[in-house]
């Protein structure tokens, strides 16, 4: 039986981690964020292409930080998904750790 606070699928995969970014619901706040952060970009260059700098560049700055802030999220739920791993290892002597694909 499987944990459902652990986002580790232990019994049915050789590859722990495949998919992880978009099967753990709490990485969901995270991509949207780097999805405004993308088009916030696509935005800047259309205003430096059609002479706008100064929207341009307040638009660079709010997807700069944007993007920051959700790779900042992505690599934090990284972190904590590698540690309840480990602590399922831990707790599972006898498995054999599969080589993690991140």
């Amino acid at each position: 039986m499987t944990n459902p606070v652990d986002p580790v699928d232990h019994a049915r995969t050789t590859r722990p981690h495949a998919g992880e970014t978009v099967k753990n619901a709490r990485n969901l706040p995270a991509l949207v964020v780097v999805g405004v952060a993308v088009v916030l970009f696509v935005a800047c260059l259309a205003a430096f292409a059609t002479g706008h700098p100064q929207p341009a560049a307040l638009l660079a700055g709010l997807s700069a930080v944007g993007l920051v802030l959700g790779l900042g999220w992505l690599g934090i739920e990284h972190r904590r998904v590698r540690r309840i791993e480990d602590r399922w290892y831990d707790e599972h002597p006898g498995e054999i750790r599969q080589p993690p694909n991140s």
